[in-house]
């Protein structure tokens, strides 16, 4: 994973280096402006394509992140939402082994308090497999699109997204009359369906342009 991720920080730093070297405030303000543009029709664009695409997601999550501001095309903006996406898959996955080495501590100490319910700590097992392949996954995906091969990261991004709403789905599934058990993994989900979502619109975008 670190060696697809130092190339594109790599890129990242030169967008950032750029306009400030050759640039007053009033350049760094016309790149702002338009990268804001660009975000703004970007992010509509999709959500016009789509229902499940969240147009506030797409622009709260492109305009937060620092680098967009020297970022004027779309390829930049894909970059940065598989960036994203990656981190947050590898942060996901840090917080299932957190639950479940706190749940395994637990029952060392033989408290039933905070005890995982056994469904549940099957579901985190599965989203636990479920993320560690989306990670390798966007990976494929980021090094795809770094060689324009839009079609093929297409693929890989659309993976990460039936992953997402997999993990999610998984903890509905208890048996009929049970209760059903409630996601811990909601948002973490929920981020990586949106962003994964962007980067696979713009790959779209730029496969039929």
């Amino acid at each position: 994973m670190m060696m697809i991720k130092t190339p594109i920080c790599f890129f990242f730093i030169i967008l950032t280096i750029i306009p400030h070297n050759k640039a007053s405030n009033d350049h760094h303000q016309y790149y702002s402006s338009t990268n804001s543009l660009l975000i703004n029709q970007t992010c509509k664009k999709c959500a016009e394509k789509s229902e499940v695409f969240s147009y506030n997601f797409c622009r709260a999550s492109l305009q937060n992140v620092p680098i967009t501001d020297a970022i004027t095309n779309l390829q930049g903006l894909a970059l940065v939402a598989m960036e994203l996406a990656l981190d947050n898959a590898s942060s996901t996955i840090l917080t299932i082994k957190n639950i479940l080495e706190d749940n395994n501590n637990n029952i060392i100490v033989a408290t039933t308090k905070n005890d995982l319910d056994p469904f549940l700590e099957i579901r985190l097992k599965d989203c636990l497999d479920l993320y560690s392949d989306a990670v390798t996954t966007l990976v494929e995906a980021i090094e795809a699109f770094m060689n324009q091969n839009y079609e093929t990261a297409r693929v890989w991004l659309s993976a990460v997204m039936e992953a997402s709403s997999t993990c999610e789905e998984g903890f509905k599934e208890r048996s009929s009359g049970d209760d059903v058990a409630e996601s811990p993994l909601v948002k973490e989900n929920y981020d990586l369906f949106q962003l994964s979502d962007i980067a696979l619109c713009i790959a779209t975008l730029l496969t039929f342009s």
